[in-house]
């Protein structure tokens, strides 16, 4: 059992004040098992000022980065010796596959890793300048950061975000997503017996609407970092605006697979098909558009549906290659996307099959392939957010290239092409953060920046950008004559 006791602050753990719990849903089963803490603006307000005194007046503050490093470290490598307890965790909190949640709890490792060694790389410059003068830059960390994640991958975005701000020697408050908090809630742990000092890392369980809202809206937060959609995105933008706060937003995608006739449909198959079904296809860089050449397009959806229709959904324990949708308002909002799609004549041209011991209670969805969907259509618009492919065909580059960039978002792309020119000329046309060629995703990449254009947010996380968004550059002009 987890809760209630899920408030970290200052090193401590306690429930909510006014006693409030929120139920832990299993998305395979649809049941509770466990509770967490009902934070709200008190308790931000509590965890703010406890990262505030760890950054101004305790040990954090004035931690050498190499020191800042060596607990990192540590926190990545109690995270592999938890790994048992942790990929469970992930897994029947958020509804995960076995091998889904093993990957992500290897990966939140890794930016510990990797963070933890790049503590004391993180660089300033001198710079020429006037006779009798030098002048030099240094890093600085912002103070204290806010943290809102999301629920569908907890454990590597707590990574890629808390690690990072740590690593700039922040003190950070975070706030998971009620719907998936458990794995944060572990991890917080190890990090304090891995040495981390009190009050460096915060964290408050609670209602978007009510915790999430008080820390994007606190004035003691000097940064902000949201992974979500952009309607939220939006409000916790203005929220921040009101103390001319910086904010770093990753907010979504609907990301285009763009596959030529002269693409080697053997290796693009198995990558069009993970890229929508990882993680039920809750994933903000799920390839969820695939354009098609027309050369190309009836022989690779004929092996494409074979592959849809092999798809297994079920509970996680099962190991599936889909699990449930993280909850039922999600599996009602994808289903609202199908059934308007039927509704306005699109086929279906292929599904996956439901597990037939999936508990009735779970939120399951089957991988669908939906053809001939026109650019304009919701389907080829918005972030369902569910195993939903959206096929749409076109017959030159140029038309390719309109399709790809014909939506509100530019988070990722993938480009399948043997010509090398084209490869270079879609990569640098597609407006997208992240550009594919010949593969997709790279094995997710600790050390590749990673965010988005237009709708989709800005500023990076992950690498060593990802250090550059979590810290200051300050100017120090010397004049010595």
């Amino acid at each position: 059992m987890i809760g209630p006791k899920t408030i970290l602050i200052d090193g401590i753990w306690n429930g909510a004040e006014d006693g409030r719990t929120i139920p832990v849903i299993d998305p395979s089963t649809g049941v509770a098992f466990d509770s967490l803490a009902r934070g709200g603006a008190a308790e931000i307000d509590a965890a703010v000022r406890a990262a505030r005194r760890a950054f101004d007046d305790g040990p954090w503050g004035r931690m050498p980065a190499v020191e800042r490093g060596r607990i990192l470290a540590r926190i990545g490598r109690a995270i592999e010796a938890d790994f048992e307890t942790l990929w469970r965790l992930e897994a029947a909190d958020a509804g995960k596959p076995v091998k889904q949640a093993k990957a992500d709890i290897a990966a939140c490792a890794r930016y510990f890793e990797f963070y933890g060694g790049a503590c004391d790389k993180h660089h300033g410059t001198t710079l020429p300048y006037l006779d009798g003068y030098t002048v030099l830059t240094v890093k600085e960390p912002y103070g204290v950061t806010g943290h809102v994640i999301p629920w569908n991958y907890p454990a590597q975005i707590f990574g890629r975000t808390i690690g990072g701000a740590l690593a700039a020697g922040n003190g950070c408050v975070l706030k998971p997503a009620e719907d998936a908090c458990l794995t944060p809630l572990r991890i917080a742990q190890l990090a304090l017996e891995a040495g981390l000092p009190p009050g460096a890392l915060n964290v408050v369980t609670g209602l978007g609407a009510e915790a999430g809202a008080a820390l994007a809206s606190h004035p003691g937060i000097d940064h902000i970092s949201f992974t979500g959609s952009p309607a939220t995105g939006a409000a916790i933008q203005a929220a921040a605006a009101k103390f001319n706060r910086p904010v770093t937003m990753e907010l979504g995608g609907k990301s285009p697979q763009l596959v030529f006739d002269d693409a080697d449909a053997e290796a693009a198959l198995p990558f069009v098909t993970a890229a929508i079904v990882q993680n039920a296809g809750q994933t903000c860089s799920a390839g969820s558009r695939l354009l098609l050449q027309d050369g190309i397009a009836d022989d690779f959806l004929a092996a494409l549906g074979e592959r849809f229709r092999a798809l297994e959904t079920g509970p996680w324990d099962r190991d599936p290659d889909c699990g449930p949708l993280i909850s039922a308002r999600q599996q009602e909002r994808v289903r609202g996307h199908l059934d308007r799609a039927r509704a306005d004549g699109l086929p279906v041209l292929a599904e996956g099959r439901l597990s037939p011991n999936a508990p009735a209670g779970g939120f399951y969805q089957v991988p669908t392939l939906v053809g001939d969907v026109p650019p304009g259509h919701p389907l080829a618009q918005e972030e369902v957010f569910g195993p939903v492919l959206a096929v749409l065909r076109f017959r030159d580059e140029e038309e390719a290239i309109r399709l790809a960039n014909g939506t509100e978002f530019g988070l990722v792309a993938g480009v399948w092409t043997r010509d090398g020119a084209r490869q270079l000329r879609c990569a640098r046309r597609v407006r997208a953060g992240q550009v594919f060629v010949n593969n997709y995703g790279a094995g997710g990449g600790v050390e590749l920046p990673f965010g988005g254009m237009k709708r989709s947010g800005f500023g990076r996380e992950k690498a060593m950008e990802g250090l550059d968004h979590f810290s200051v550059t300050k100017t120090i002009a010397i004049k010595h004559g």
